[in-house]
């Protein structure tokens, strides 16, 4: 008879990349490098890029993991949380990993601090204490503009990378960063149409479960009207026909998807609008950095 070999222990890395949330703060860096590209201050070097990057992305990669951390205890009565690995208990939830999040953090913003200036590092330690701490901690499970003001993670994020160049900040990053502010309620709460019934059974208000899917839609559509509109404000300061096809081409889509959403709600509409919310965003990003750079 053939015997079983035993199976690996040890934590993988995916359940790393669930821990600390790597596809998120990947979208938070590609927001820190959209600043520095439309910031008119001086190139960086090699390794200060690096550390840019690398500072930018550890603090979002510790706020996303304190997230989890905190919200260990309602993450499993939601379908779509429930097997993250502190809710499995595939992680042990323990107080090391506090020390392990805020170690992180620290290194991150020191790092930006010594290699680029304060300023970057005050805007790196934001992103992540506004996601870990104002969103998670104090504003999540007591109001529906909870994401709101814990949107602004990507707002800092985009000042992070502007004033990493330039301490002073111009007028298109802190366009984007407006961009950033009024993009995160319609994307998020096209996904909490979703899983509205998820949000209710763990108690946190989201703006879906407090006025019911037919409002929170025609709130997402409003709001999508207003961040298009303002996708086109970098153009009166410098950035040109690159950024403007992206902005109409990206807000087109988003604003489609939006009145869809908010004549039929329903799962599969909000699904569809928190999708082409990314598309949207990659392709403002994306044509600022083409436009600002190349």
């Amino acid at each position: 008879m053939e015997k079983t070999l035993p199976k690996p222990s040890g934590i993988g890395f995916r359940t790393i990349a669930g821990v600390f949330k790597l596809r998120i703060g990947v979208v938070i860096t590609f927001t820190a490098l959209a600043g520095l590209a439309v910031s008119s201050g001086p190139s960086l070097s090699a390794m200060q890029l690096v550390i840019l990057t690398l500072a930018v992305l550890v603090s979002s990669a510790s706020a996303g993991a304190f997230n989890q951390y905190y919200e260990h205890d309602t993450d499993p009565l939601m379908s779509r949380t429930k097997n993250r690995p502190f809710a499995t208990g595939e992680v042990k939830h323990g107080p090391i990993w506090l020390v392990v999040i805020f170690g992180l953090m620290a290194v991150s913003v020191a790092a930006a601090w010594m290699a680029l200036n304060a300023w970057a590092a005050l805007f790196t330690f934001l992103g992540a204490f506004f996601y870990a701490i104002v969103y998670t901690v104090w504003l999540k499970r007591r109001t529906w503009l909870n994401i709101v003001f814990g949107g602004l993670a990507g707002s800092w994020a985009v000042l992070a990378g502007a004033t990493a160049a330039e301490p002073q900040v111009g007028a298109v990053p802190l366009a984007l960063a407006f961009v950033l502010f009024l993009w995160t309620p319609p994307h998020f709460w096209s996904l909490a149409i979703a899983y509205r019934d998820d949000y209710a059974a763990a108690g946190v208000p989201m703006l879906p479960v407090v006025v019911g899917d037919a409002r929170a839609a025609q709130a997402i559509f409003a709001s999508t009207l207003v961040l298009v509109a303002a996708t086109f404000v970098p153009l009166f300061f410098g950035l040109g026909i690159i950024y403007f096809a992206g902005a109409a081409l990206g807000g087109a889509l988003f604003i489609q998807k939006a009145w869809r959403l908010a004549r039929d709600p329903g799962r599969g509409t909000a699904m569809a609008c928190f999708h082409s919310s990314l598309a949207q965003l990659t392709l403002v990003l994306a044509t600022a950095i083409i436009d600002a750079r190349f």
